[in-house]
């Protein structure tokens, strides 16, 4: 796991821009914290942090192989569970390796087949190379969009990084912000391609990008498609579990610690118990890890979005499994602290956070960094398996719109009126944007002839949940956790289990009536009842009265310092808000201030242009 970041231009000797290219490198540095490197050819200068996880002695990079018509040179972040086949076949093809890393693989692998190589690959990965064969840039991204990768066309050729700091950092980037980059954070709808950056793009998940002296080609190498799915009941469950267990042994190979994340739900739950039954195999025990706040479980009142707490169930797991169980427990104070704000920004390098939840999972990163390099989560599996509770409401099944927008979408315009001045929302017309991208993200799943209606509508929101809202959630869980050097891997994102399961009828995701019903047969041997029929419940949000508290005060410093986010938000909103008792403020008050502290952090740190009008 690592940060990348480089530089192509046709017109000018990048040798001259070391600097330029060192600095973009050094904003990658938390990606990478263990080594470093640049390289530089004449039109091309790659850079490369590294987070040591196979081979750490070998997998140095850039790393370049020598050919008679010229080097070629590799930067890679993220990993291949296949690497092992691959080399094999790869050997057997005459090719020689000097190391053990996956990431030699991928590189000689792009010398035998090509741009193709990327079809071959098993895993999560976002790499650069420059075939200096026929001075050309080749940028690939996984399928599922796990690891991140960030582009910037300039008029001679490409800027590009793992985060968009990387690119920032380059005189020729664009440091402002316009109303599409505002209505994409906004709407809770993620458009491939698309960055909060002016002049900025994401390299579409399953995409390949080429740039060479004749500009900039994009094309997809996989995409979510329609297969008849032919298997019984049986042979479907014994089918994912065989899946699920070889996923889980392949993403255990690491060289360093790995752990689990366990909150004790289904998903987490599963994940930890496979890793558990692997481990013991070689007489190891696996390390979970879940979060809760003080106090939280012993006064936990339920509410509509999350009916029981998280910790009694992660110890019921952990105890059922035997688990080097470890409980980060996170008090309002450091929750509050607006240093650790200000880290969750930077990591996202986005005006907008998810509050406490960010800076909840930032710190119970860090935390777990102290002890593992890798960790294994259940991210994925609601969207894979049918799991949120929206998904099986008939209303929002008959929903014009995007399923989680059905739910939310009332309370969600309501928090952007009162966060932001009444010009800025006329201007940003979300309710039309997020129709325009409903009928986009729609028209792309295939129409399938005999196929039902109920079938159809189903299969749709699955697609919409595999392609546009998992994405915002794997982003958000790779920016928090590298940023303090920790790789999160999700085995529920591996593609033949996400090929596998989407073609599967709704009527089988949802056995005994129930949801992830096909995840809970599965899952049958694996944990105990209580938890297996656990209904969803989402990462926990603090309840902690002293945390509003604190977020008052914030926002009344904010208030009475004049601070230029007030030109942004409804300032007599805002006003008003900071007078009122904190032990009255409701969640969604909550969520508006918290939007204000972001945005008056992220100006500050960025200071980018506005183009708002």
């Amino acid at each position: 796991m690592c940060g990348i970041t480089g530089w192509v231009s046709f017109d000018r000797d990048i040798s001259q821009y070391k600097n330029e290219l060192e600095a973009m490198t050094e904003t990658q540095t938390y990606r990478g914290p263990d080594a470093g490197g640049i390289w530089i050819d004449r039109h091309v200068g790659l850079g490369h942090r590294r987070l040591s996880i196979i081979d750490l002695e070998g997998g140095i990079q850039p790393m370049s192989v020598p050919t008679p018509d010229g080097v070629v040179t590799i930067i890679y972040s993220g990993e291949v569970y296949n690497f092992v086949e691959l080399r094999n076949e790869l050997v057997q093809r005459g090719h020689q390796f000097r190391t053990r890393s996956d990431t030699e693989v991928v590189l000689y692998g792009y010398i035998e087949w090509g741009e193709r190589v990327s079809e071959r690959l098993n895993g999560m990965f976002a790499f650069a190379l420059w075939d200096g064969r026929i001075d050309k840039l080749i940028m690939v991204r996984d399928r599922m969009g796990i690891k991140p990768l960030y582009y910037f066309p300039t008029t001679d050729g490409v800027l590009f990084g793992s985060e968009p700091k990387a690119i920032l950092a380059n005189s020729l980037a664009d440091c402002a912000i316009d109303l599409d980059g505002l209505r994409g954070l906004l709407s809770f709808t993620h458009k491939p391609g698309s960055s909060v950056w002016c002049g900025m793009h994401e390299v579409v998940p399953g995409s390949v990008i080429t740039v060479d002296c004749n500009g900039l080609r994009e094309y997809p190498y996989w995409t979510l498609k329609y297969l008849p799915h032919t298997d019984d009941q049986q042979t479907t469950v014994e089918y994912v579990r065989y899946l699920l267990e070889d996923i889980v042994h392949r993403q255990l190979v690491a060289d360093v610690p790995c752990c689990s994340l366990l909150s004790g739900g289904l998903d987490s739950s599963v994940i930890t118990a496979l890793c558990s039954a692997q481990l013991s195999k070689k007489g190891e025990q696996v390390r979970s890890f879940s979060v809760d706040y003080v106090g939280q479980t012993a006064n936990f009142v339920a509410d509509e979005i999350q009916g029981t707490p998280d910790a009694p169930y992660a110890r019921e797991v952990a105890e059922y499994l035997n688990s080097l169980h470890n409980e980060v427990l996170l008090n309002h104070a450091a929750m509050a602290d607006p240093e650790v704000r200000r880290k969750v920004i930077i990591a996202r390098d986005s005006p907008l956070s998810l509050g406490d939840k960010d800076m909840s999972l930032y710190l119970l990163c860090q935390a777990i960094r102290e002890h593992s390099t890798v960790a294994l989560s259940g991210e994925s599996a609601d969207e894979l398996f049918g799991g949120y509770s929206w998904m099986h409401q008939p209303e929002v099944q008959a929903a014009n719109t995007f399923p989680w927008m059905a739910v939310f979408l009332t309370g969600a315009k309501a928090q952007v009126s009162d966060r932001l001045n009444p010009e800025l929302t006329s201007a940003l017309d979300l309710h039309n944007y997020v129709n325009s991208e409903y009928a986009s993200a729609t028209a792309e799943v295939e129409k399938i002839k005999g196929e039902g209606e109920h079938e159809r509508r189903m299969r749709v929101i699955s697609y919409l949940h595999l392609t546009r809202f998992v994405k915002m959630l794997l982003e958000r869980k790779d920016r928090l956790s590298m940023a303090v050097g920790l790789e999160v891997r999700v085995p529920f994102c591996d593609h033949r289990l996400v090929e596998y399961v989407y073609n599967v009828p709704w009527s089988l995701k949802t056995l005994g009536n129930e949801p992830k019903g096909l995840l809970r047969a599965v899952a049958e041997d694996l944990l105990p009842n209580n938890v297996l029929h656990r209904v969803k419940s989402p990462y926990p949000s603090t309840q902690s009265p002293e945390y509003a508290q604190a977020l008052i005060n914030q926002a009344r410093d904010l208030v009475s310092s004049n601070n230029e986010v007030l030109d942004l938000v409804d300032r007599s909103w805002l006003t008003n808000v900071v007078k009122k008792d904190w032990q009255t403020i409701d969640l969604a008050t909550r969520n508006g201030i918290e939007r204000a502290l972001d945005l008056s952090i992220w100006l500050d740190l960025y200071r980018p242009q506005l183009r708002l009008s």
